[in-house]
């Protein structure tokens, strides 16, 4: 597929929207609708059996979700991920960890969106004061253990796309796979 030309439709401090005219490999012309966000981290911050998950208000859906901590840097700025996965275990929960390693790559949604992220473990945690970005002050921490985790998952109290995969990398990277 290649793309003959794009136009910026919208752009805000968080993400842009464009839209592509793109020529199909059949000939065929089309178009593609695309949101370009910056590469996100999303962390796992383990404790033994426990997992510490945020909650927040998700204004697209109108609801409070628990999740994994996650986040871009601000301004659409690039970042290495391991240090973006630090700030943003720091940031939204106050945690530091002696150890990050990196679980895998997720793409959020390819079908619309450009925005990549990395997900990490975070181990030999240090409790410290979050400091929180404006639009997060009415997060929520907690720890789960894995069982309340899981059956969170299954009831549909988590549905967090990124946070049930990076923990699906979790548990291939504990098999040694």
């Amino acid at each position: 597929m290649e793309q003959r030309s794009s136009r910026q439709v919208y752009a805000n401090d968080w993400m842009t929207v464009r839209e592509d005219a793109v020529r199909r490999d059949d000939g065929s012309d089309g178009i593609y609708g695309v949101v370009d966000k910056p590469d996100y981290a999303l962390v796992i911050p383990l404790d033994g059996d426990r997992l510490h998950l945020v909650e927040q208000f998700r204004y697209p859906l109108g609801l409070r979700r628990w999740e994994f901590p996650q986040g871009t840097a601000p301004g659409r700025n690039a970042v290495a991920p391991a240090e973006l996965a630090a700030r943003e275990l720091r940031e939204e929960t106050g945690l530091a960890a002696r150890e990050l390693v990196e679980l895998g790559l997720l793409d959020v949604a390819p079908g619309l969106a450009s925005q990549r992220g990395r997900a990490f473990l975070a181990t030999g945690l240090e409790q410290g004061v979050a400091a929180r970005e404006h639009e997060e002050q009415d997060m929520r921490t907690a720890w789960f253990t894995r069982a309340e985790f899981e059956v969170m998952v299954s009831g549909g109290e988590i549905t967090d796309a990124q946070s049930i995969a990076a923990y699906t990398l979790l548990l291939l990277w504990e098999r040694g796979t």
